[in-house]
């Protein structure tokens, strides 16, 4: 028992933990994958904001999408998008499927704005998986969906 040494890691001899990383870079190594990855989740519209003095440009990302399926609400300073995706299943006989990754399922995003939204004048367009939203500022509060140009 004489020959135990306690001693300190140096820090870099200690495993840093990313908070932000991802589940895939914390069992790179493994010879598993992991159960998060195997779980179906729903599709992240992902979006770009920008404001200036008179109004908010908004860009979403919801590709393989038609227009119809998407809506915008707009209530007060809360905007709200949902997109659905619909699944195609076309087999022919004597095919068969080796590997399916395109997903059907609803989308939903929300999020709420420093000011109120004027909702007469906003627009909304979408073309090639772009969603585009011009959102003018006002002073008051009300609700309207939004018609998809």
């Amino acid at each position: 028992m004489n020959n135990l040494v306690r001693r300190s890691p140096r820090v870099n001899e200690v495993a840093h933990l990313d908070p932000f990383a991802s589940m895939d870079d914390w069992f790179k190594g493994f010879a598993m994958r992991p159960f998060v990855n195997t779980l179906e989740t729903a599709p992240l519209i992902k979006i770009d904001l920008a404001e200036n003095d008179q109004a908010y440009t908004l860009r979403a990302e919801i590709p393989g999408v038609n227009k119809e399926d998407i809506k915008v609400q707009v209530d007060g300073n809360r905007v709200s998008i949902s997109a659905e995706t619909k699944k195609q299943s076309e087999e022919k006989e004597g095919e068969r499927v080796i590997c399916r990754e395109c997903c059907q399922g609803s989308s939903y995003r929300s999020f709420t704005l420093d000011s109120d939204i004027d909702e007469a004048k906003t627009e909304a367009k979408y073309a090639n998986g772009m969603l585009e939203l011009t959102l003018p500022k006002l002073n008051g509060r009300t609700s309207k969906q939004i018609t998809i140009k």
